[in-house]
């Protein structure tokens, strides 16, 4: 059992996430990947030029940590790879990459959507969207919620 959790700073290479991840996990028998990418357009539909993602180094890291860990005891995997970026991204650009290794598909799938849910709406980051309509800090959207409760 493996359980990655890392905070990138520099440009997210998927690629090379699901080799390490492939490396990591022989014998298992599903892989699945989730791959985040910056969006160009804002909820209200303005252009994005840069989304900002402010952190604090420790909490931010160690709600990586917490979430990941808690994929691991819950669901019937083997390897969970988190790797989260944090500072300005161009739109397009690769924000996180979640990868579950598993013996069967179901546990992988749903240990996926899980670390998902649990990311989007409690790793300690402050997001922003910088584009044509000025600044605007993007927060949890009830919807983001309700998908983070069928997890209780």
């Amino acid at each position: 059992m493996t359980v990655v959790a890392k905070l990138e700073e520099r440009s997210l290479d998927p690629p090379a996430e699901l080799a390490e991840l492939m490396h990591t996990c022989k014998g298992a028998g599903a892989v699945v990947t989730f791959v985040g990418l910056a969006r160009a357009k804002s909820r209200a539909g303005d252009t994005v030029d840069v989304l900002v993602l402010d952190h604090h180094h420790q909490l931010t890291a160690k709600s990586l940590q917490s979430i990941a860990a808690a994929a691991a005891e819950r669901f019937a995997i083997s390897h969970t790879r988190v790797v989260h970026r944090c500072g300005r991204m161009r739109c397009g650009d690769p924000i996180v990459f979640v990868g579950v290794a598993s013996p069967h598909r179901r546990a992988a799938f749903e240990a996926a959507d899980y670390l998902m849910d649990r990311l989007k709406t409690e790793a300690v980051f402050w997001k922003r969207e910088e584009g044509e309509s000025g600044t605007n800090w993007i927060e949890p959207t009830e919807t983001d919620y309700a998908d983070r409760r069928r997890w209780e």
